[in-house]
């Protein structure tokens, strides 16, 4: 222990006696050595009173166990049913003793947490708390008005997942016409594969890959007679049932037998709505806060319509939620040029950071990447990563897929449910889980399956569809300099280079040279956007100034650290934040997050475990008055220092117990048995759950 102690002095002492140039060169952070320390000692083993026990590995269970384990929780008293908690009543529940949820608002009480400091995040947007009795936040609700509006989430939320959509999804009985008018127009449908979806019996239909990017799936259906039967598509869109057991799938249908012992195909089918007209009551969501498009006082047909369908049979199409889409004759471009564009990040680029950054000035946000696999099988979890604010003037969603019609149906329901403005498809993410499947990076080795991907889905939706890339699979081949000439004529309408190959991942810096090439070789129509490593507004001025094509440059990490950085390079200037300005950022986003995620002791730890994932990244900002040399740059480890003042220090620790201290000065006490480890583990360096 007592070698620890030294190596961690002399590494210190190492840092106050090297030059500026020294530290630089080794990527450390050049902190005035006023405010230089001693790094913590965490070798060994504290006995304070206030440190808490080490934490155990947990017992790992069965899907059963877990399963039975969450239906008991819910059962039991600290699960008070929505509806009686909004309304109060105990009649209310519709389902009454065969509800899933606890309907003793007295036990519910005594064992409820303690009501949180400030004043309930949805009195002011709505008037009334949808969360009633469950609220943290009870104590602020105003006497005398109903504990409960609508029930309801923040309104000016749009983009939420209808359940019928989500059955007709799960049933595998959503259609895709335009995407399989696209498919068969390239060649490629008979090659496809249909909805990504389980058979009835739990089962994963095999995917078969082709070289020229095409995919064939081969899949059992279920009839009514408990027979599995293969199922084949001709070109004409007909469904025939062969004797051998390798055919391919290209639509799925119900095979059902009459009463007469003929076997027929059926598609179940729902009538096709029609868009209600605007009125005063479906449009008051769209004044609580700016609306993102308007539209016109008509009846707009969200509907998907074949041109040619079959006789008995009807389209089956979901009644969708277009009060905010725009009419296909005011589609338009999205210009990119000299605006300040937020990238998809996971994990912490959820909803409410991105409306910290629109407060601090970015320009284009875009959500978090969802699996299209995962979106047309129906996970609410998959599609809740497309919901989008109201301030988020210019919205886009990212998407990730290997296939093109898998790509191609995703679009088409996206543009059909949701309302963005752009569709970017990702063809640059690294992890392995996702490379594996043929998708992000994996694209990169296949430029023909590149091709379809991006014909596919331009063909098939109005709205603009961009591409995000990286230099390479491999350093050095298959470079995308040689496909950048080709984007626009498959579709694109924008491409975001980052200036990695996958095998680099972030161990270097980016290499903007190669960005300014590629940018230099892209046609007039095509807008470039630049990403990588950009941290300050001198980052930003020396790219726009060295190559004036780029469009604009992508912000990632650096606003995962300094979300400030928007509004220092509207203002061309290096923000000394103070600690005290910071905290109230992250009372922003906490205030977002209730809105968000709820009010209820869910929606309040919910919030917590996203603000300590984003701590674990703003830890590594160093405030400018600190610094002998301005600005920091992304790839400068910081020494161990202290701030101006305790609150700054303690947002400069490392230390995964520091953030949860910083999580409770803004949501209160931590549940007992609370652990926290990153979800980026590289973000942490200590290995302590909680310190």
């Amino acid at each position: 222990m007592e070698g620890g102690e030294d190596d961690s002095r002399q590494g210190s002492t190492l840092v106050i006696h090297q030059t500026t140039e020294q530290l630089i060169a080794r990527c450390i952070a050049p902190v005035k050595k006023d405010f230089l320390r001693p790094p913590p000692d965490r070798t060994t083993t504290s006995s304070a009173p206030n440190d808490k026990p080490p934490v155990l590995a947990k017992e790992k269970k069965s899907k059963r166990q877990l399963k039975r384990e969450r239906l008991q929780d819910k059962k039991s008293t600290k699960n008070l049913c929505p509806n009686l908690a909004k309304s109060g009543d105990v009649n209310s529940c519709p389902y009454q003793v065969n509800c899933r949820f606890s309907h003793d608002i007295q036990a519910f009480k005594e064992q409820k947490l303690a009501d949180l400091e400030g004043e309930c995040p949805f009195l002011k947007s709505e008037g009334a708390c949808p969360y009633g009795l469950s609220c943290r936040f009870l104590n602020t609700h105003q006497e005398g008005k109903p504990l409960s509006s609508n029930g309801l989430k923040v309104r000016c939320e749009v983009n939420g997942f209808s359940k019928d959509v989500q059955k007709l999804l799960w049933k595998n009985k959503m259609t895709f016409p335009k995407t399989d008018a696209k498919l068969k127009s390239l060649g490629l449908l008979n090659k496809s594969k249909g909805n990504a979806v389980k058979n009835k019996d739990g089962g994963d239909k095999c995917v078969q890959s082709d070289d020229n990017g095409s995919c064939a799936v081969t899949s059992e259906l279920e009839n009514k007679d408990d027979g599995d039967k293969h199922h084949q598509s001709d070109d004409d869109g007909s469904c025939e049932v062969p004797a051998d057991s390798d055919s391919k799938l290209e639509r799925f249908v119900e095979v059902i037998k009459d009463d007469d012992g003929i076997k027929r195909e059926l598609e179940p089918d729902i009538p096709c709505p029609q868009k209600k007209r605007k009125t005063a009551e479906n449009c008051e969501d769209e004044e609580t806060e700016n609306e993102v498009v308007s539209v016109d006082d008509q009846i707009v047909d969200g509907c998907c319509i074949r041109s040619e369908p079959e006789a008995g049979t009807e389209v089956i199409t979901p009644e969708t939620d277009l009060s905010l889409k725009s009419h296909s004759r005011e589609k338009k471009l999205i210009d990119f040029r000299e605006k300040l564009y937020l990238a998809p990040l996971t994990t912490v680029g959820n909803l409410p950071f991105r409306r910290v950054c629109k407060v601090l000035g970015a320009d284009i946000t875009c959500g978090e990447m969802a699996m299209c696999t995962n979106l047309l099988e129906g996970q609410a979890s998959e599609w809740a990563l497309l919901r989008r604010h109201s301030s988020e003037d210019l919205f886009g969603v990212q998407i990730c897929g290997a296939h093109p019609d898998t790509v191609g149906r995703a679009v088409e329901l996206i543009e059909k449910e949701c309302t963005v403005d752009f569709i970017d498809i990702n063809m640059g993410c690294p992890i392995d889980i996702v490379v594996n499947k043929g998708a992000g990076s994996a694209l990169l080795t296949k430029p023909m399956r590149m091709q379809n991907v991006v014909e596919v889905a331009s063909g098939t939706v109005d709205i603009p569809v961009t591409i995000k890339v990286r230099t390479a699979y491999f350093e050095g081949r298959n470079r995308i300099d040689s496909l950048i000439a080709n984007f626009s004529s498959w579709g694109a309408s924008a491409v975001t280079i980052h200036g990695r190959s996958r095998q680099q991942r972030y161990s270097k810096p980016a290499d903007w040279d190669y960005v300014y090439q590629c940018t230099r070789k892209a046609p007039n129509n095509l807008q470039v956007v630049g990403n990588g490593d950009v941290f300050s507004f001198v980052d930003w001025n020396n790219h726009k100034t060295e190559c004036p094509e780029l469009a604009t440059c992508l912000i990632a990490r650096g606003a995962l650290i300094k979300p400030w950085i928007f509004t220092e390079i509207k203002e061309q200037r290096h923000w000394d934040i103070s600690s005290g300005e910071r905290l109230n950022i992250f009372k922003d986003f906490v205030h977002f997050g209730l809105q968000h995620w709820g009010s209820d002791t869910k929606g309040v730890e919910t919030t917590r475990r996203f603000l300590l994932e984003w701590l674990s990244y703003t830890c590594r900002y160093i405030p400018v008055g600190l610094l002998d040399v301005v600005p920091q740059r992304i790839n400068w480890r910081p020494p161990s220092y202290h701030g101006r003042d305790d609150l700054e220090t303690l947002m400069a620790s490392d230390s995964a117990a520091d953030w949860v201290r910083l999580s409770e000065m803004l949501l209160g006490k931590v549940p007992d048995g609370f652990t926290f480890a990153p979800k980026h583990k590289s973000n942490a360096y200590d290995r302590a759950e909680n310190g």
